[in-house]
């Protein structure tokens, strides 16, 4: 593989990668393709399957217990393929409020909570998702979710300890 800036021979190597297209969360992938450019300094990560990898990771924001945080609640709005006026119009609040939700402001109440990840698990399904699980979320206080994640042909994108 040639480096797009200057042309010369990429070397690849396997290591894991802070993912930062989901700003404010804290993504590890996995044992992901890194090419750099020795003479440029030119970085390109190899992501497979990014609607798969997008899917996993609203599969595990979903299902931790505790409140849902700002970036989450930012990254599962985005997922869903909502604007802010379109989420507060369908979950039933003031566009003002998602904006809290989202910047940190006010944390989101556990009743929106558990919609928002309804939300998800019925607009994307996910496979065996537990609905007793939804009377326990949102009962602690938000808690920075640390996420790591490895991608194989088979079987896709599957949690891992980051």
């Amino acid at each position: 593989m040639k480096c797009v800036e200057c042309g010369h021979a990429m070397k690849p190597t396997i290591e894991n990668h802070r993912y930062e297209a989901v700003a404010g969360l804290a993504v590890t992938l996995v044992g992901m393709r890194v090419n750099r450019c020795p003479e440029c300094g030119e970085v390109e990560v190899e992501i497979p399957n990014l609607e798969g990898l997008h899917r996993a990771l609203a599969d595990l924001v979903i299902r931790k217990r505790a409140r849902l945080g700002a970036a989450e609640i930012r990254f599962l709005r985005k997922y869903l393929g909502l604007s802010g006026s379109d989420f507060a119009e369908r979950i039933g609040v003031d566009r003002a409020t998602v904006s809290k939700w989202e910047t940190g402001g006010q944390p989101m109440g556990t009743t929106a909570d558990r919609l928002l990840r309804l939300m998800v698990a019925h607009e994307k399904p996910i496979e065996a998702y537990p609905i007793k699980t939804l009377t326990e979320v949102a009962r602690d206080d938000a808690a920075p979710s640390r996420i790591g994640l490895r991608f194989a042909k088979k079987e896709g994108w599957t949690a891992e300890a980051a």
